[in-house]
């Protein structure tokens, strides 16, 4: 792999509200991407677990944000009471900053580690297309959402599939969760329903791991 750094891309990135300064270097490479491997898999993402599998393994929801929401909480009560204007107040929200900031980076380090451990075994990985803003939309999961970052882990997988042999495809997510993966009967479930049990041709199996088969087959096909 050869590397090109010019000196103009070396520059400072604007500081964060926890005071911190980071150089940030542009480099152009070559890229010497892997052999492509024939391992498919089907990943669906959910809260309950942060993704489950179309083999049927699953990922645990670290949940970064609700494990630090009282600490959170509670260094924003004493940046709310703190005199405007005073030492005290530039220290709190630095807190506040830094909390976040901890939690935002543990979130993008636990997307990169999965993301890398996907396309280093899987060829081709599947995910639902799905409209993140319009799931917001629900108030009661909004927070939860937020959290999982579905987005940044797609995104994340996506640039490391090439130099793995891998690639991603979204495939459309009409009715993933409700299809019968063995025989494509429609099966209606309600979100406290946990398991698929289709009274079609009888295939029971986790709701989820349903889903991903599901994912998994509209995603080949989208190949042709």
């Amino acid at each position: 792999m050869s590397l090109k750094l010019h000196d103009d891309d070396a520059r400072l990135e604007i500081g964060r509200a926890s005071g911190k300064w980071y150089a940030c270097f542009s480099v152009e490479y070559e890229p010497n991407p892997a052999p492509q491997k024939e391992t498919t898999v089907g990943v669906d993402v959910g809260l309950t677990s942060f993704a489950t599998l179309s083999n049927g393994e699953k990922i645990e929801n670290p949940r970064f944000f609700r494990t630090d929401e009282k600490i959170l909480a509670k260094a924003q009560r004493r940046l709310s009471k703190a005199e405007k204007g005073t030492p005290e107040r530039k220290k709190a929200r630095l807190i506040v900053a830094h909390v976040h900031e901890r939690i935002a980076n543990r979130r993008l380090n636990f997307a990169h580690q999965t993301s890398r451990q996907r396309v280093n075994r899987f060829g081709t990985i599947v995910f639902e297309d799905l409209n993140i803003r319009n799931m917001q939309k629900n108030h009661s999961l909004a927070k939860s959402i937020a959290d999982v970052a579905w987005n940044q882990f797609v995104t994340i997988t996506t640039s490391k599939a090439e130099d793995a042999g891998s690639h991603v495809i979204l495939a459309n997510p009409r009715n993933t969760s409700q299809m019968c993966s063995r025989c494509g009967m429609i099966v209606a479930k309600k979100c406290s329903d946990r398991v698929h049990s289709c009274p079609h041709c009888g295939l029971e199996l986790d709701r989820d791991q349903n889903a991903a088969i599901n994912i998994l087959r509209l995603g080949l096909q989208s190949l042709g």
